[in-house]
């Protein structure tokens, strides 16, 4: 069962455990600045590691302190998300009845070494748990400052490899994407799978999971190929599709269109086949292509998020980055076990409760390597955006 984590389910002050863990957010998050996985950050040296100068920063007055690592000082995309996380992170706040926590916030500035000096500063300040980094190359050097004092970290890279014992991911990972598609295809008899990839990090994660997925549902891979250049492979691969029913496409905007536009222009007939996709297709660019209009993707459902960016407007003028959920749904994560669980609020087998949280984005649980899996809805690309056609389940045994 799902506990209830929700600012305003939680307004008793109280939440039931159930078959399903805790509920978060109030109503009942990819990448940033650069590839899917993150990025920025030096390798962590042998040094003392030097990184912004850290003034006082702290939200909330409750007991239980928390570390919350931000590349607030990174310049571009980066610093523009850290704002809004942060944001975020005191909206859930705001809107959980008297945390009893206190949020000790990092500058990380996007780097190794920042990251590590905010997660000393978090620990020999008294934090019992730190949330964040945002890149995969600064979860590392955090980790190794949480680990030496025995205690979780819940980070927010996309990178499933930075996971690991006492470090939750709780980002949008691929592999959720692709089990959920993958699943709901051969649910409507969609079992003659091809997949047509990038060959990048991003890809590499995909054909993994997708191999696994299909395998797991008894479904046969009758074409495959990863592209650097998809016009160079389109006509190659266009015609192994015709034993297939179903193509994976797996890129984001115009990578994803210029790959669709070269498969038919290779004389792939796409009209045969169901289109399957990932979370990367939420982009407008998809939306507006004729040749993916159909196809299936997964992805939290979006009435969460749009709820959630009313809230976020009318308190900070603006609108939050995606990723704003992860900082909002891991506060009130904390915020919800430091009111429930006592002292074994952070407890491994507290984190890794299989019935899961549900938050803005719907379902999530973590796993004991650190990955996590979240509940998905399937979406279908229409000309003004997605179409829900299969609703995020309620429970993880659904």
């Amino acid at each position: 069962m799902v506990a209830s984590f929700s600012s305003k389910s939680l307004r008793a002050g109280t939440t039931r455990r159930n078959a399903v863990g805790l509920i978060l957010g109030a109503p009942l998050i990819a990448g940033c600045a650069g590839s899917p996985f993150g990025g920025g950050g030096a390798p962590l040296g042998s040094e003392q590691p030097s990184g912004p100068p850290q003034q006082p920063s702290a939200l909330g007055t409750g007991q239980v302190k928390v570390g919350l690592l931000l590349p607030l000082s990174a310049s571009g995309n980066a610093g523009v998300a850290a704002q809004s996380m942060r944001n975020a992170a005191e909206l859930a706040l705001a809107e959980f009845q008297n945390p009893n926590i206190q949020l000790l916030v990092k500058d990380d500035a996007g780097s190794a070494q920042g990251a590590q000096q905010g997660a000393q500063q978090a620990v020999d300040e008294g934090a019992e748990i730190i949330l964040g980094p945002l890149f995969a190359l600064s979860v590392p050097a955090a980790a190794q400052v949480a680990r030496a004092r025995g205690i979780p970290m819940i980070a927010f890279s996309t990178d499933s490899s930075v996971a690991g014992r006492g470090v939750y991911l709780l980002s949008f990972l691929p592999e959720s994407d692709v089990s959920r598609i993958v699943e709901y295809g051969a649910s409507t008899g969609k079992r003659s799978l091809a997949a047509f990839l990038p060959e990048n990090a991003y890809g590499n994660v995909v054909e993994a999971a997708f191999k696994q997925s299909a395998a797991r549902r008894g479904a046969r891979v009758v074409a495959f190929e990863k592209y650097s250049d998809p016009s160079a492979s389109a006509r190659t691969f266009a015609s192994s599709l015709t034993g297939a029913d179903a193509l994976l496409l797996a890129d984001d905007g115009d990578a994803l269109t210029r790959a669709v536009d070269a498969l038919v222009a290779g004389g792939a007939d796409l009209k045969r086949l169901q289109l399957l996709g990932t979370g990367l297709w939420d982009n407008p660019r998809v939306f507006a292509n004729p040749n993916l209009r159909g196809g299936l993707y997964a992805a939290p459902d979006p009435s969460g998020f749009r709820s959630f960016s009313a809230r976020y407007r009318a308190k900070y003028s603006g609108d939050p980055v995606r990723t704003a959920t992860l900082a909002y749904d891991s506060v009130a994560l904390v915020a919800a076990l430091a009111r429930t669980q006592g002292g074994q609020r952070f407890a491994p087998d507290i984190l890794t409760n299989p019935s899961g949280f549900a938050g803005i984005d719907g379902l999530f649980r973590f796993r004991g390597d650190g990955t996590n899996e979240r509940g998905l809805a399937v979406m279908r690309v229409g000309p003004g955006g997605g179409q829900i056609v299969a609703g995020s389940p309620k429970s993880f045994s659904a």
